[in-house]
């Protein structure tokens, strides 16, 4: 059975959080050589009988889809992490359980990532088109762009809005969620719903009994039901990090958390790397915009978060993006997955250099990272402004906020 990659999300409602804000925080493991990519697509309509080409399978579009921003590994459709427009995030995890993953191509967890933001203006809304998608077309397929092996997962997901989170476990098309509006929660590769379960699959305890897995004389536990041995989450060393600030938790402290090799946060193990990362910051008061953070390259304790904000003609950053190859992408062909193409993206080859800097001129390396957490520093600053002023923000100030964040850290690594 396939290891399921050891990532993790967070997120974190006041009074944990500062000044009336929801922070949300993701690494992305993945295998190491894998290149993630930031993309933005804007709101759109659609033509009644039109169709979405997903990873591996057509499905039926909607009317009106939303502008989102993704941060994916840039060989399938969907998304590890995202957030679209009415300030709706949402990150997906793979887990194991006792029901296996099938094999045959339908909707990744990932697709279902993209899918929800793209159809859901609020958390329980992205729920909502997350698990009728899920009746309707099950999941399933390779996670990994892998021709020698089909690695296929469950999903979990933690969908985020300003002022909501559900915690979303699915096992084939069968799922329950928690509804969460304070403190601290986190998810990762391993089941954490319990008993407390606010919306469920209508047929899920007549399954679980059907299967032998539950006789009904004991309190429904969704972990134990459905994880393999003792494999659900106990506890989470992020998530004591973040409850220990108090009322404290900004978008640094969570980039810290993100950054924490030591307790095992930050993924850099010989199979897996936290190949991108995402903080946002969501604040409760619908007058001041939503700030999403994402770094586009591996190891967040390598890498920078920099800012993007939703405002009508965002303007694009092909340097994020990975190259495209059309209906000749081998993830595309059948047989899949025949040849690996570089994926690397400008920003991508740059972070490699600075990376190989770090390792051979120690003195070097740490310099230009001093230089590198000193505009991130910088952005963060510029960003609390904007959630502290009193004046509307003039979309005219960010709509290249992203852009050139990205062009100045390309600047410093030339």
């Amino acid at each position: 059975m396939a290891e399921a990659p050891p990532s993790y999300c967070f997120v974190a409602f006041p009074p944990c959080s500062k000044d009336g804000l929801v922070v949300f925080g993701k690494n992305s493991a993945r295998p190491r050589d894998e290149v993630q990519e930031v993309v933005y697509f804007t709101a759109a309509t659609h033509d009644p009988g039109s169709k979405v080409e997903c990873t591996y399978i057509e499905i039926e579009q909607v009317p009106k889809t939303h502008a989102v921003v993704l941060s994916r590994p840039s060989w399938l459709w969907g998304a590890e992490m995202g957030a679209n427009e009415h300030g709706v995030c949402i990150a997906n995890e793979a887990v194991v359980t006792r029901e296996p993953a099938s094999e045959s191509e339908a909707l990744l967890g990932m697709d279902l990532v993209r899918l929800g933001l793209e159809r859901g203006s609020t958390a329980k809304e992205a729920l909502d088109v997350i698990v009728a998608l899920l009746e309707e077309h099950g999941q399933g397929g390779n996670y990994y762009e892998d021709a020698s092996s089909c690695h296929a997962f469950q999903s979990a997901f933690l969908i985020v809005d300003r002022n909501e989170a559900w915690v979303l476990e699915t096992s084939g098309k069968y799922w329950a969620a928690e509804k969460i509006t304070e403190g601290v929660k986190c998810i990762c590769n391993q089941l954490s719903l319990t008993t407390k379960i606010d919306a469920e699959h209508p047929e899920l305890r007549d399954y679980v009994r059907s299967q032998g897995w539950w006789n009904g004389d004991t309190d429904f536990n969704f972990s134990e039901v459905f994880s393999l041995g003792d494999g659900h989450l106990a506890s989470c060393s992020g998530r004591e990090s973040l409850e220990k600030q108090s009322g404290g938790v900004s978008a640094q402290t969570m980039i810290d958390v993100l950054r924490d090799k030591d307790s095992g946060v930050c993924v850099d193990s010989e199979s897996f790397l936290t190949t991108a990362s995402i903080v946002s910051v969501l604040p409760q008061d619908p007058s001041f915009p939503c700030i999403h953070y994402f770094t586009g390259t591996p190891d967040p304790s390598r890498s920078v978060f920099k800012p993007f904000i939703f405002v009508d003609d965002v303007k694009l950053v092909p340097k994020v993006q990975s190259p495209s190859f059309g209906d000749d992408d081998p993830a595309k062909k059948i047989p899949r997955f025949q040849e690996k193409p570089d994926r690397r993206h400008e920003l991508y080859k740059a972070h490699e250099w600075a990376r190989s800097l770090l390792e051979s001129d120690q003195e070097k390396g740490q310099k230009l990272m001093s230089i590198m957490l000193d505009l991130e520093k910088q952005g963060l600053e510029a960003m609390e402004d904007i959630l502290t002023r009193t004046e509307i923000l003039d979309p005219a100030e960010v709509v290249d906020l992203f852009y050139d964040c990205v062009d100045t850290e390309l600047k410093f690594f030339k």
